[in-house]
């Protein structure tokens, strides 16, 4: 039973109905994995382990009664600290945020997955307001990577992406605004699925706006299929939400993508990639051949559109943050504190010409998206780098973490659904991520692709050292 904590949703949830073992014994592991290791990577922000004992103790009563309430019904599950919990304060990583409010919902997908009976064990850290793509804030510090804790998770779900990869738990919640799910799950050797926009209702909006979603991370794709089942049912709080489609994402997963049409795209025509991880995404296209796809190396053919989300991303930080009063904003971490800052420069024609500009970059990409079912490129160009920098020391701007995540925030400008699995490892040990975008509302086929290459491929069983 000591390696309850790593085993999958889908084995947990088999091995409940079996009577095999219990939700409290795999909560119980899971604690005490959160226990040994927290003080080396700080993933968690809240960890509530009597509220989770007690969730677990009433799963196991129902799985007694062969009345589970839902499809995860006693699997231990953490939360992204963006995304509201009823009873628990949502800091969003920032000591500007009162803890001393009525906290009294849950975001749509919590509720989701309180309604299928998961064990809630806490919640996980973020940069503040999720705003940069690796973990670290003024209120909770850094954190740190499983593979090597001197390096970055990546963020901003970074606190999730630790926290699977260390055997916390195997059900994690993540937010996307930018990479926000794929590039942690690339650093950390997981995988994380940013769906299609409004596929998973969300509520409050993001401050961010519509290039911000809402996905699974997990250890296995099967999981991530799984949480897809619970979370993307519908919520009347978000009125950009797609219309729920009943979609069963573990129905029809096969280890065969006989037929596929696939674009890979090494660079995007603008990127310069580490030669170690180029190798590793090559190496792992060549395996989507031999399982049936038919691979064509082609780029998608737009610009780098990092000006484009810049202004729209900037915009939202000034508009969540640019009225704080001054004794608040001395409390940001300084380089977020410096964006709200460069912001007020911006003005409505910068917007309005950003805004035009993602319109065409979406077009261009449903079009191009006509011939291929996939496209497919590295997750990040680098592997990850020391822990508490905001960038590799290459890139000399101290709040640009836009110029080393290249791969990533174009598809949040199309709201395409884009996942990230894990496809091998540097001489270092560092995981590399594999990067697959599929057509909008198609987020079917991305799961399906992802699966198909877990399936073939070793690198999701694969812990740290020390784990």
């Amino acid at each position: 039973m000591s390696d309850l904590q790593w085993k999958s949703a889908a084995k947990l949830v088999k091995g409940f109905a079996a009577g095999k073992f219990s939700p409290v014994e795999v909560t119980q592991s899971c604690l005490a994995q959160i226990e040994r290791h927290e003080n080396t990577l700080n993933a968690m922000v809240e960890v509530r382990p009597e509220e989770a004992l007690a969730a677990a103790r009433a799963s196991e009563a129902r799985w007694h009664k062969g009345e589970p309430q839902g499809p995860v019904d006693g699997v231990p599950t953490l939360v992204k600290d963006l995304l509201l919990v009823r009873g628990w304060p949502t800091l969003r990583g920032s000591r500007t945020v009162d803890r001393n409010q009525p906290w009294d919902q849950d975001a749509p997908s919590v509720a989701r997955l309180r309604g299928s009976g998961a064990v809630f064990l806490g919640s996980t850290t973020t940069p503040e307001f999720g705003w940069k793509g690796v973990t670290d804030s003024p209120l909770t510090g850094i954190t740190r990577n499983p593979w090597n804790p001197d390096t970055t998770p990546g963020g901003s779900s970074g606190g999730s992406s630790a926290a699977a990869a260390a055997g916390y738990a195997p059900l994690t919640l993540g937010t996307d605004g930018g990479g926000s799910i794929r590039i942690p799950a690339g650093f950390a050797g997981i995988f994380g699925h940013k769906p299609s926009f409004g596929r998973v209702p969300a509520w409050p909006l993001s401050p961010f706006g519509t290039v911000a979603h809402v996905g699974p991370m997990t250890r296995t794709v099967e999981d991530s299929c799984l949480m897809m089942n619970v979370i993307t049912q519908p919520d009347p709080r978000d009125w950009h939400a797609l219309q729920y489609d009943g979609v069963d994402y573990i129905a029809k997963l096969s280890k065969r993508l006989k037929g596929l049409r696939i674009a890979f795209s090494l660079t995007l025509g603008y990127v310069s990639v580490d030669p170690e991880i180029a190798a590793r995404v090559r190496t792992a296209v060549s395996v989507l051949e031999d399982l049936g796809a038919d691979v064509e190396e082609r780029d998608p053919g737009f610009s780098n559109p990092a000006e484009c989300f810049r202004i729209l991303w900037w915009s939202g930080a000034r508009a969540l943050l640019g009225r704080l009063p001054p004794e608040k904003l001395q409390m940001l971490d300084p380089t977020l504190a410096k964006v709200v800052e460069q912001a007020r420069a911006l003005s409505l024609d910068d917007y309005q010409d950003a805004v035009r500009a993602r319109g065409l970059l979406g077009g261009q990409m449903r079009q191009f998206m006509e011939s291929y079912d996939l496209l497919v490129t590295p997750t990040l160009p680098i592997p990850a780098f020391a822990a508490g920098q905001i960038a590799p020391q290459q890139i000399a701007s101290t709040n640009d973490w836009i110029g080393w995540t290249p791969f990533t925030y174009p598809f949040n400008l199309t709201q395409q659904p884009a996942a990230s699995v894990p496809c091998g490892f540097t001489t270092q040990g560092l995981p590399a991520g594999m990067q697959l975008v599929g057509r909008m509302f198609d987020d079917r086929t991305v799961l399906a692709a992802a699966y198909a290459y877990e399936r073939a491929t070793d690198w999701h069983k694969a812990r740290p050292p020390g784990f």
